[in-house]
């Protein structure tokens, strides 16, 4: 029996238009409507996935990069998906939600107490995928800062967050109708944080948490992103090439940070992101592949764009015959999006880093995601037994026709030899990634 993993979703596209551009869009979804998700949370849930995290994104971007994100709905609009949380905890009753909460712009305060909020409402299902996006900063009349000390704002922003969820001491909650007494006040923490970024009075006015705090999620692959995972997170969402290898040595780095913080490998589930194509055969498998060797000017134009969004950099007017400058980029941009771009190799034309992001690979040859779900199962196992992995996010809109054709010759197979669930377990989503 293989060794089971935590397989959750990441909805890649946001509370946005869910299948524009693709024909499933005549399916008639409305998705400004909570139906849509709501559909998809459940069948993630009877799937047994144990989390979803929602991306996010508050900004549009730069006024010069605006048509971009907009033009095909690939970076906006997009819906708050804090507010859609209570509509798929309503329509489900065991997975995991964690929206993304914007650390560079939401005061911690709220944050603390909305999250208290939720998690009780979801019966601790509840977390956060917290981001750090300076370039969010001018929406709201606060100054970005740089790709470093945004984190470091984030660290002092969790600390202050985790105070205040712990502002009520052992003994502080009674509720004890015998005496008629809820709270002793004296075992409430009415602390003062005064730091570099925030100025905060505590204590919160929610009661504390049964299953232990809500799950904080976190992305990024550079250094200072990594070391925020090893120090705050108990998911950190990897971006890496996944061979065995690749997987130990990236996990080596986040349970590194950890340990310099009094962390164990027990304290934080690493979860790589993976978009599979499963397809019905391995020639099926092999035509799509060789199909996608010599792109047309025109899916290059399509890849542009979507990184043009991602980057909130316009790539599109770029020559694709010279290198792209790193300048172009401003300081806010993801420093592990830059790298994932440029694939470690800067000087490379952009034809040729547009060609490599639209040229497809076999699972079987583990050249990429392409394979039946058989072949992409055998990649799972390994990745488990041979990599310790602790499991996977699979990445896509959270549409029902993009979960079915992901997932549903892929589950059965996955849970006949060990690697998902049969069922998620009751007590919050801690119990099922920690229990």
């Amino acid at each position: 029996m293989a060794r089971r993993q935590h397989l959750g979703w990441f909805f890649s596209r946001g509370f946005g238009p869910q299948g524009w551009g693709h024909p499933y869009r005549e399916w008639n979804h409305d998705w400004t409507r909570p139906e849509l998700y709501q559909q998809s949370a459940r069948e993630l849930e009877q799937a047994g996935f144990e989390l979803i995290v929602m991306e996010d994104a508050v900004s549009l971007g730069s006024p010069d990069t605006l048509d971009l994100r907009v033009r095909g709905a690939y970076g906006g609009p997009k819906h708050d998906p804090l507010l859609l949380a209570p509509y798929l905890f309503a329509a489900t009753s065991r997975i995991g939600l964690a929206p993304t909460v914007n650390a560079g712009i939401t005061p911690p305060y709220l944050a603390a107490r909305q999250a208290a909020t939720l998690a009780h409402l979801s019966s601790d299902r509840f977390g956060i995928n917290l981001v750090t996006d300076g370039g969010s900063a001018r929406h709201v009349g606060l100054e970005p800062l740089g790709h470093d000390a945004a984190y470091d704002r984030a660290d002092e922003w969790m600390a202050v967050v985790r105070r205040l969820w712990h502002s009520w001491g052992e003994g502080a909650l009674v509720a004890d109708p015998a005496t008629g007494r809820y709270a002793d006040g004296t075992k409430i923490d009415a602390f003062r944080h005064r730091g570099e970024h925030f100025t905060v009075d505590g204590p919160l006015n929610a009661i504390p948490f049964e299953h232990g705090d809500p799950l904080v999620v976190s992305p990024g692959g550079s250094a200072r992103g990594l070391a925020f995972a090893g120090t705050q997170s108990d998911v950190q969402l990897a971006l890496a090439p996944l061979q065995a290898q690749a997987v130990l040595d990236y996990r080596a780095k986040v349970l590194a940070a950890a340990t310099e913080h009094g962390r164990g490998p027990d304290d934080l589930r690493v979860l790589f992101v993976v978009k599979p194509e499963i397809v019905s055969s391995h020639d099926e498998a092999s035509r799509v592949v060789e199909a996608s060797r010599h792109p047309a000017d025109e899916v290059l134009a399509q890849v542009a764009l979507g990184w043009s969004s991602d980057l909130e950099t316009d790539l599109t007017g770029l020559d694709l015959d010279r290198p792209v400058d790193r300048g172009v980029f401003g300081e806010h941009v993801s420093h592990g999006s830059i790298a994932g771009f440029y694939g470690g190799t800067d000087d490379a034309p952009l034809r040729e880093l547009l060609t490599r992001k639209a040229r497809k690979g076999l699972v079987a040859d583990r050249a990429g995601f392409v394979g039946t779900a058989d072949e992409f199962a055998d990649f799972v196992e390994e990745l488990g037994d041979d990599g310790d992995n602790d499991g996977l996010l699979f990445s896509g809109d959270l549409h029902p026709v993009t979960l079915h054709r992901m997932l549903d010759d892929l589950v059965p197979v996955l849970r006949r030899r060990g690697v998902l669930r049969d069922e998620l377990a009751p007590g919050g989503t801690r119990a099922n990634l920690f229990g």
